[in-house]
Parts: structure tokens; sequence; C-alpha cells
């Protein structure tokens, strides 16, 4: 664990699902609650970067957490890896949705084919994880479910309007899952990033305008990064939040 890292005993050995998570903010999760001592599996479709992650972290830590290869546009096998976290490693106790696509569309140009598509990478994974991994948690006697937004659907940004309708209802789902799975200890909450600089954003969107733009709005004036994002989810998951759910929190730098 990072000398600076809050610790939480509660994590440990505790098994986490993360979809996404070899790269990115997903990577910076995986990361995370390995080093806390949770048992970490994730799945992700780009394999060299997981396989990186995986071996840095064994370098680091004499542990390795667990990569499936799973494109989450496919419900069966997400369910299927899933299913086989539960037989092989344990009841999952925390399931991270963090696994999103943002690219950028024109309202001209988006047809059905495409919007089913978004829904089906952005929106509809989260429900059908959280559909199978609740029944785990269950027979746990708990667990935590964390859904990630976006601060695109505060910021009313263009040429998004696919991706923010699913971001968007991943608060709706939340709520309702929090409602739904409450009674069982299982807590749902919706995780909001801000404008986080992952190499993805800073290749293809952000520049120094960009950013400096970004800054102007954010009330700390500092680079957000996916490390800044882990923490929120490693409290999501643990015991001292036990008492936290169906809401929406966002580490944004302040902006919304």
């Amino acid at each position: 664990m990072n000398n600076d890292a809050a610790g939480y005993p509660s994590l440990e050995q505790q098994v986490v699902f993360i979809t996404g998570g070899g790269s990115g903010i997903g990577a910076a999760l995986t990361r995370a609650f390995h080093l806390q001592g949770a048992t970490v599996a994730f799945v992700d479709i780009d394999d060299a970067a997981s396989k990186a992650l995986v071996e840095t972290l064994k370098e680091e830590t004499g542990r390795m957490p667990h990569y499936r290869h799973c494109d989450i546009r496919d419900v069966e096998d997400l369910q299927a890896a899933i299913a086989e976290v539960g037989r092989d490693l344990g009841a999952i106790h925390t399931l991270i949705n963090n696994a999103a696509n943002d690219d950028r569309h024109t309202w001209e140009e988006v047809d059905v084919a495409y919007w089913d598509e978004r829904m089906a990478i952005n929106l509809r994974p989260m429900f059908f994880a959280a559909q199978a991994a609740a029944h785990q948690m269950i027979k746990a006697g708990g667990g935590s479910i964390i859904n990630f937004g976006s601060i695109s659907v505060r910021m009313a940004i263009g040429d998004l309007s696919a991706y923010m309708t699913a971001k968007a209802a991943a608060h709706g789902l939340t709520r309702s899952l929090a409602r739904d799975l409450g009674k069982h200890n299982i807590r749902v909450n919706t995780l909001v990033p801000g404008s986080i600089m992952t190499e993805r954003q800073l290749e293809k969107w952000i520049g120094p305008d960009e950013e400096a733009s970004i800054q102007a709005h954010q009330c700390l004036k500092i680079r957000l990064v996916p490390e800044h994002v882990a923490p929120l989810a490693l409290f999501l998951a643990s015991q001292q939040s036990l008492a936290i759910s169906g809401q929406e929190i966002a580490v944004d730098g302040g902006w919304g």
C-alpha cells in the first residue's frame, strides 16, 4: 500500500470485480484495490495493457490481480466472467461498473444501430453485471456496487448525446437498485469523475487550451488524474461507507 494512502482493513481479501480495469481510471482502481490486499478480478478488451498491469503489480507485490478478456457488450460472456470469479475466487463483495466509451458523435450522424451500440457499451452492462454479482452478494450477506457516471451530464457538452444519455441513466439505475438491494445489505452508489486526464483524453480531445479551460471551471486548480478517483471507490467499497447508498458523488475538483 502507498504510504500516504488510507488503509481499509475491511477490503483485505475481499473479492472486487472491475469492468475496464486495464487502463485509465480502471487501471488506477485495479492498483488501488490490489494494494489494499483485495482479491481483484477485472475484465477488459485491451489485452496488452491489462497483461502489462498484471505483471507490474506482480513485480511490485508478489501477487497478481486476475485478468480475463471480455467485451462487455456480450452480456452472456460478462455474466459468465462474473460467475467464474464467484466460483474460483469467492463471492464478489464489490462490483465497479467502470468501463465506458465516450467517442464523440454529432446528433445528425447517429442512427439506430449506433445508438444501440452506445447503450450496449455505456449502460446495458451496468445492469446485467449488477444482476449477476448481486446474487453472490446476497449469499455473502452484503456488498457494494459502484456505477460510474460522468461530469459531462452536468456540463451539457455537445457531440455526446448518446453517451450522456447513458451516463444520465446510470444514476437512475443506481437509485432503483439501491432500493431493491438495500434489504440485502447491498449499497449502490454512483461515482462521477470530473475531467480526468487519462492518456486517452489527452491523446484524443484535451490539449493545453482545453485543460486551461477545465481548470478555470474547477474550484481546485489542479490536474485531475485517475489516482484522484480511486480513493472514493475504496471508501464506497469499504465498511466505512456502510450507511451510504443511492447517492451520486463527484470527484471533479469542484466543477459541479
